[in-house]
Protein backbone atom coordinates (compact mmCIF):
# COMPACT_ATOMS: atom_id res chain seq x y z
CA UNK A 1 0.00 0.00 0.00
CA UNK A 2 1.51 3.36 -0.67
CA UNK A 3 0.51 6.31 1.00
CA UNK A 4 1.23 10.31 -0.38
CA UNK A 5 1.71 12.93 1.38
CA UNK A 6 1.46 16.56 0.74
CA UNK A 7 3.91 19.44 1.05
CA UNK A 8 1.99 22.23 -0.28
CA UNK A 9 4.58 24.91 -0.26
CA UNK A 10 8.08 23.80 -1.03
CA UNK A 11 10.13 24.10 2.45
CA UNK A 12 12.89 21.55 2.72
CA UNK A 13 13.30 17.99 2.71
CA UNK A 14 13.47 18.15 6.20
CA UNK A 15 9.39 19.74 6.17
CA UNK A 16 8.46 17.10 3.80
CA UNK A 17 9.94 14.04 5.94
CA UNK A 18 8.06 15.44 9.10
CA UNK A 19 4.77 15.43 7.17
CA UNK A 20 5.01 11.69 7.03
CA UNK A 21 5.80 10.95 10.96
CA UNK A 22 2.30 9.41 11.37
CA UNK A 23 3.04 7.02 9.02
CA UNK A 24 6.32 5.48 10.37
CA UNK A 25 5.75 2.90 13.07
CA UNK A 26 9.24 0.89 13.63
CA UNK A 27 12.48 2.54 15.02
CA UNK A 28 13.83 3.54 11.72
CA UNK A 29 12.39 3.94 8.25
CA UNK A 30 13.82 4.15 4.71
CA UNK A 31 13.89 7.66 2.76
CA UNK A 32 14.95 7.65 -1.07
CA UNK A 33 14.80 11.07 -2.45
CA UNK A 34 13.31 10.94 -6.23
CA UNK A 35 16.19 12.97 -8.06
CA UNK A 36 19.07 10.76 -7.13
CA UNK A 37 18.86 7.64 -8.87
CA UNK A 38 21.08 4.40 -8.37
CA UNK A 39 21.18 2.29 -10.99
CA UNK A 40 22.55 -1.38 -12.24
CA UNK A 41 22.81 -2.25 -8.19
CA UNK A 42 20.74 -2.19 -5.32
CA UNK A 43 21.68 0.46 -2.62
CA UNK A 44 18.59 0.36 -0.90
CA UNK A 45 19.45 -3.54 -0.23
CA UNK A 46 23.16 -2.95 0.78
CA UNK A 47 22.43 -0.01 3.24
CA UNK A 48 19.39 -2.41 5.08
CA UNK A 49 22.20 -4.70 5.53
CA UNK A 50 24.33 -2.39 6.47
CA UNK A 51 21.68 -1.06 9.21
CA UNK A 52 21.41 -4.74 10.42
CA UNK A 53 24.43 -5.53 11.02
CA UNK A 54 25.48 -2.35 12.77
CA UNK A 55 22.16 -1.55 13.87
CA UNK A 56 22.48 2.17 12.93
CA UNK A 57 21.18 4.87 10.89
CA UNK A 58 23.05 4.54 7.42
CA UNK A 59 23.40 7.40 4.50
CA UNK A 60 24.69 6.52 0.51
CA UNK A 61 27.72 8.54 0.27
CA UNK A 62 30.28 9.50 -2.41
CA UNK A 63 33.50 11.38 -3.62
CA UNK A 64 32.19 14.45 -5.26
CA UNK A 65 34.48 17.01 -7.02
CA UNK A 66 35.54 19.38 -4.47
CA UNK A 67 34.51 22.66 -6.75
CA UNK A 68 30.76 20.89 -6.45
CA UNK A 69 30.38 20.49 -2.38
CA UNK A 70 28.15 23.57 -2.44
CA UNK A 71 25.19 21.62 -4.10
CA UNK A 72 25.28 18.83 -1.51
CA UNK A 73 25.29 17.76 1.94
CA UNK A 74 28.66 17.05 3.12
CA UNK A 75 30.25 14.44 5.78
CA UNK A 76 33.53 14.64 7.90
CA UNK A 77 34.23 10.93 8.42
CA UNK A 78 35.61 9.41 12.19
CA UNK A 79 36.51 6.34 11.79
CA UNK A 80 36.65 3.73 9.31
CA UNK A 81 34.41 0.36 9.62
CA UNK A 82 35.32 -1.34 6.75
CA UNK A 83 36.29 -0.90 2.96
CA UNK A 84 33.14 0.86 2.29
CA UNK A 85 31.20 2.06 5.43
CA UNK A 86 32.32 4.75 7.71
CA UNK A 87 31.44 6.30 11.18
CA UNK A 88 30.03 9.55 10.31
CA UNK A 89 31.11 12.78 12.78
CA UNK A 90 29.62 16.28 11.45
CA UNK A 91 27.35 16.94 8.36
CA UNK A 92 27.00 20.37 7.00
CA UNK A 93 24.54 21.20 4.39
CA UNK A 94 25.38 22.84 1.44
CA UNK A 95 28.98 24.53 2.76
CA UNK A 96 31.35 26.52 0.34
CA UNK A 97 34.56 24.94 -0.89
CA UNK A 98 35.95 26.82 2.27
CA UNK A 99 33.93 25.14 4.41
CA UNK A 100 33.61 21.86 3.40
CA UNK A 101 35.33 19.07 5.59
CA UNK A 102 35.36 16.80 3.13
CA UNK A 103 33.81 15.57 -0.45
CA UNK A 104 32.24 12.59 0.51
CA UNK A 105 28.45 13.75 -0.54
CA UNK A 106 25.25 12.63 0.99
CA UNK A 107 23.01 10.90 -1.77
CA UNK A 108 19.55 10.43 -1.44
CA UNK A 109 19.31 7.32 0.49
CA UNK A 110 18.88 7.49 3.98
CA UNK A 111 17.63 5.06 6.54
CA UNK A 112 17.15 7.10 9.73
CA UNK A 113 15.85 6.85 13.30
CA UNK A 114 12.12 8.01 14.09
CA UNK A 115 13.14 9.89 16.89
CA UNK A 116 14.51 12.60 14.00
CA UNK A 117 11.14 13.78 13.87
CA UNK A 118 11.55 15.53 17.28
CA UNK A 119 14.43 17.06 15.84
CA UNK A 120 12.91 18.45 13.14
CA UNK A 121 9.61 19.62 14.11
CA UNK A 122 11.66 22.08 16.64
CA UNK A 123 13.93 22.81 13.78
CA UNK A 124 14.42 26.63 12.66
CA UNK A 125 15.13 26.70 8.36
CA UNK A 126 18.51 27.06 7.51
CA UNK A 127 20.35 27.51 4.12
CA UNK A 128 18.20 29.06 1.65
CA UNK A 129 14.76 29.14 4.42
CA UNK A 130 14.64 25.47 4.48
CA UNK A 131 14.78 22.65 7.24
CA UNK A 132 17.54 20.28 5.92
CA UNK A 133 17.23 16.79 6.76
CA UNK A 134 21.03 17.31 7.50
CA UNK A 135 20.44 19.65 10.15
CA UNK A 136 18.29 17.54 11.95
CA UNK A 137 21.38 14.56 11.16
CA UNK A 138 23.78 17.02 12.63
CA UNK A 139 21.64 17.71 15.67
CA UNK A 140 21.54 13.85 16.37
CA UNK A 141 24.94 13.03 15.66
CA UNK A 142 25.85 15.63 18.46
CA UNK A 143 24.05 13.72 20.87
CA UNK A 144 26.00 10.56 20.01
CA UNK A 145 23.63 8.90 17.60
CA UNK A 146 25.22 6.41 14.96
CA UNK A 147 25.32 7.45 11.72
CA UNK A 148 27.24 5.29 8.76
CA UNK A 149 28.43 6.92 5.45
CA UNK A 150 27.75 4.09 3.14
CA UNK A 151 30.11 4.27 -0.26
CA UNK A 152 27.50 2.29 -2.57
CA UNK A 153 27.91 0.24 -5.40
CA UNK A 154 25.97 1.08 -9.05
CA UNK A 155 26.06 4.29 -10.85
CA UNK A 156 24.52 7.57 -10.01
CA UNK A 157 22.17 9.53 -11.99
CA UNK A 158 21.58 13.49 -10.51
CA UNK A 159 18.27 14.30 -12.26
CA UNK A 160 18.81 17.46 -9.93
CA UNK A 161 19.20 19.70 -12.70
CA UNK A 162 18.66 19.62 -16.44
CA UNK A 163 21.76 18.93 -17.54
CA UNK A 164 21.78 16.24 -15.03
CA UNK A 165 18.51 14.90 -16.21
CA UNK A 166 19.52 14.82 -19.74
CA UNK A 167 22.27 12.83 -18.82
CA UNK A 168 20.24 10.30 -16.66
CA UNK A 169 17.25 9.69 -19.21
CA UNK A 170 20.04 8.84 -22.08
CA UNK A 171 21.80 6.69 -19.73
CA UNK A 172 18.79 4.70 -18.53
CA UNK A 173 17.15 4.42 -22.61
CA UNK A 174 20.91 2.29 -23.09
CA UNK A 175 19.95 0.32 -20.22
CA UNK A 176 16.07 -0.10 -21.39
CA UNK A 177 17.51 -0.85 -24.90
CA UNK A 178 19.74 -3.12 -23.19
CA UNK A 179 17.04 -4.99 -21.37
CA UNK A 180 15.22 -5.15 -24.43
CA UNK A 181 17.54 -6.49 -26.63
CA UNK A 182 18.26 -9.34 -24.07
CA UNK A 183 14.42 -9.97 -23.55
CA UNK A 184 14.41 -9.89 -27.57
CA UNK A 185 17.66 -12.63 -28.13
CA UNK A 186 15.89 -15.20 -25.60
CA UNK A 187 12.48 -14.71 -26.37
Amino acid sequence: MIKFVYQNTPKGTGDAVLKTKRYIKGPFFLMLVPDDLIVKSNCSKSMINIHNKFNSSVIASMNVKKKTVSRWGIFKLSQKIDKNNYLIKDVVEKPSIKMAPSNKAVIGRYILPKNIFSKLSNQKPGKGGEVHITDAIQSLIKEKNKFIAHNFSGKYLDCGSMNGYIKSTLEIAKLWNYVWLEQVMWD
